[in-house]
């Protein structure tokens, strides 16, 4: 998959990740790269920005395969904002369906 469509689309699934579940930064690395095949820093200043912009927050949390562990939880916000880019990303995946249907070298 080419990198800008995955940079489209990262916000929206770091934070439907967290989502479903509070995690460390390693892990949603880990869960992303699984499907889309990206780099482990990539990750973290997308974290930082959702979290700077409020979509997630943090804690720390005890870890027994060393220190604490930083894990992101999706706030309220978070939550308005990945409906707002899911119904985006539905729309677009609409209309972009429709236009390659169309494709007559098929």
């Amino acid at each position: 998959m080419s990198t800008q469509l995955k940079k489209g689309v990262l916000d929206m699934v770091v934070l439907s990740k967290i989502a479903q579940k509070d995690s460390y930064g390693y892990d949603i690395y880990q869960e992303v790269n699984h499907y889309l095949s990206i780099s482990e820093s990539t990750i973290y200043p997308i974290l930082r920005k959702l979290t700077k912009e409020g979509y997630c927050g943090t804690y720390l949390r005890e870890s027994n395969e060393g220190p604490p562990r930083k894990y992101f939880q999706i706030t309220r916000l978070g939550v308005d904002r990945l409906t707002e880019l899911k119904y985006d990303w539905k729309k677009f995946e609409r209309v972009v369906n429709e236009m390659i249907r169309s494709d007559r070298y098929e």
